[in-house]
């Protein structure tokens, strides 16, 4: 487990396309320089390796009094290669996430996710996450 690198961005755009089946390294750039370049702590992107290969990664920060919320560590991309899943991979980069918000201080870990994304449900309920006090609310723009 260690903080990201930019050398390891074409492995996470791998890890990400496999998932979602899109690649997006323009994007992968962008969050790197907002989270990998940038990491203090509040800001985190990290990647799980194994021999030295990327095989997964998770990004979030510390986000304080929005929607009247006090401080707490959201995570808004977690991901394992699926070749590398269940062998507790997504556990230990949670874990680490988490006591990164924690050594800032953090009490309360949390993340959006889509309602039918039944594998990072499971994923996140296992780790004991539970639906929380906020309620999305979404419409179209036209």
């Amino acid at each position: 487990m260690r903080r990201a690198q930019r050398t390891d961005l074409a492995r996470v755009n791998a890890i990400d396309a496999a998932v979602t089946r899109l690649p997006k390294p323009d994007y992968w750039r962008s969050v790197f320089r907002r989270y990998g370049a940038r990491a203090d702590g509040a800001r985190q992107f990290l990647v799980a390796t194994v021999d030295r290969q990327v095989v997964g990664f998770v990004i979030g920060e510390i986000r304080d009094w929005e929607f009247g919320s006090p401080p707490c560590g959201w995570v808004f991309a977690i991901s394992v290669d699926p070749a590398a899943r269940q062998a507790g991979v997504g556990s230990l980069l949670l874990d680490a996430i988490s006591e990164g918000f924690r050594r800032k201080g953090v009490t309360k870990l949390r993340t959006m996710l889509s309602r039918d994304n039944t594998l990072i449900l499971s994923f996140f309920r296992s780790r004991g996450m539970t639906a929380g006090s906020l309620l999305p609310l979404e419409m179209e723009l036209e």
